[in-house]
């Protein structure tokens, strides 16, 4: 018997809804037990374990009950039947089944959808056909053909504008001459409430203007917008650049390498951090193609500067992913250094499981920060201190303009104090000398 047949008997031998259309039964039981095996499939390719594999079984087949008593037939399925079976179904559900938790349920179903859309069996992902959702595929074809922005930075572009276009059009036309200067103060006053911090309004302000230099290559005045905008003010030298001191690296470094669970991955990130100055996003997009062994040499790929950096790969460094390798990784069909402990594990990570990883590292080692970015001001502190100019540091850290770097000029007091003046009544400092 199909575990949808089954949970079905089990539901409606403990419910009291009307007795559904055996057509209807046939339908969709049915046609779903056909993609069952690929299913099964699915999530094993994936690296899921059994028990998580039989989870989302009985998700499936609890939506396959209510489909039933709901009247729903197997066309039906899609995202709005999920939201539906989600927001209407899950909160008051009185199905004798163990797949209630609204997150594991979603998570399912959303498996499920791929699955039959791969099939063929049902309607692909419908997408926005109103005028705002054609303007933001048009102005995103832009971004990706001409500009060859990243992804992140489409998205959150995409994602503001969208919300002006909205705002002033809802699913009516887009007619950009109608935008006037008080709209985008007004936009712009409403995302200013939603931020916690002013240096957050940047990316408004980012994606705002992308549209509006688009919309000025198109032939379109955009002069008054761009003018309406009013980014906070930011003094990106304001501040000192924090970083770990001596003793709390060798605090961090003494750490490592202790026992348990994905204790080698964690010490292999924590490496590539501070030895190799990677931001967590490099590190969890580094790929076990981009090591040479043999060479000792390691390429950065779809960084932030968008260029492959080839870097020298520390010994320590390389001894702390040899030993995750060797010892811990899962088997994975992806070829990314750090593989998830978890199914699925043919999921990628995430930058910010890199970040946790490092904040726990501090914990460990007794240290208050949580700042996974310290180790990457760290190293450059490093090189300064050992005498590295700034444009090697600027190199190491793979900066395309100099004046990034330039922030670090003020933690190298090696040189700070042949320049620093003397103090009214005292000679000038000499080098190597004490303030």
């Amino acid at each position: 018997m199909h575990w949808q047949l089954h949970y079905l008997e089990t539901a409606m031998s403990s419910t009291r809804l009307s007795t559904p259309n055996p057509a209807v039964t046939d339908d969709c039981c049915a046609q779903l037990a056909e993609h069952e095996p690929a299913y099964r499939k699915y999530l094993l390719d994936r690296g899921n374990v059994k028990s998580y594999v039989r989870s989302c079984e009985a998700a499936v087949a609890h939506l396959s009950t209510w489909m039933v008593q709901a009247h729903k037939s197997f066309a039906d399925i899609g995202e709005q039947l999920v939201a539906e079976f989600a927001q209407e179904h899950l909160p008051r559900c009185k199905c004798a089944t163990p797949a209630r938790r609204r997150e594991d349920v979603m998570s399912a179903l959303r498996h499920l959808l791929v699955v039959l859309r791969d099939a063929g069996a049902i309607a692909p992902e419908a997408q926005d056909t109103t005028p705002v959702g054609e303007e933001l595929r048009r102005f995103d074809r832009h971004m990706t053909q001409v500009q060859g922005l990243a992804a992140r930075t489409r998205e959150n572009a995409v994602r503001m504008v969208g919300r002006l276009l909205r705002g002033q059009f809802a699913d009516g036309a887009v007619e950009f001459g109608a935008i006037t200067p008080e709209h985008v103060r007004g936009f712009f006053a409403e995302q200013a409430k939603l931020c916690k911090a002013p240096t957050s309004l940047r990316s408004v302000v980012s994606g705002l203007r992308l549209y509006f230099r688009w919309h000025s290559m198109l032939g379109d005045r955009v002069h008054a917008l761009a003018g309406a905008i009013s980014p906070p003010a930011y003094w990106q030298q304001s501040s000192l650049p924090r970083s770990l001191a001596p003793a709390e690296v060798e605090q961090l470094v003494a750490a490592l390498g202790q026992p348990g669970p994905s204790m080698r991955r964690a010490d292999a990130m924590v490496r590539c951090a501070l030895d190799l100055g990677l931001r967590i996003g490099e590190v969890a997009r580094l790929s076990l193609d981009d090591i040479d062994w043999h060479t000792g040499t390691i390429t950065l790929r779809r960084t932030k500067g968008r260029r492959e950096d080839v870097m020298p790969l520390p010994a320590a460094t390389g001894q702390a992913i040899a030993a995750y390798l060797c010892n811990e990784r899962p088997t994975t069909l992806h070829r990314m250094v750090f593989a998830s402990h978890k199914t699925p594990r043919e999921r990628c990570i995430c930058a910010a499981l890199v970040g946790k990883t490092i904040r726990e590292a501090y914990s460990r080692a007794g240290l208050p920060h949580t700042r996974a970015h310290l180790l990457r001001h760290t190293m450059a502190s490093r090189l300064l201190a050992g005498g590295s100019s700034l444009k090697e540091v600027a190199d190491v850290l793979r900066h395309r303009s100099l004046n990034t770097t330039l922030v670090y000029a003020k933690l190298d007091s090696r040189r700070l104090v042949a320049v620093a003046l003397p103090w009214p009544g005292t000679s000038a400092p000499t080098v190597g000398s004490r303030a």
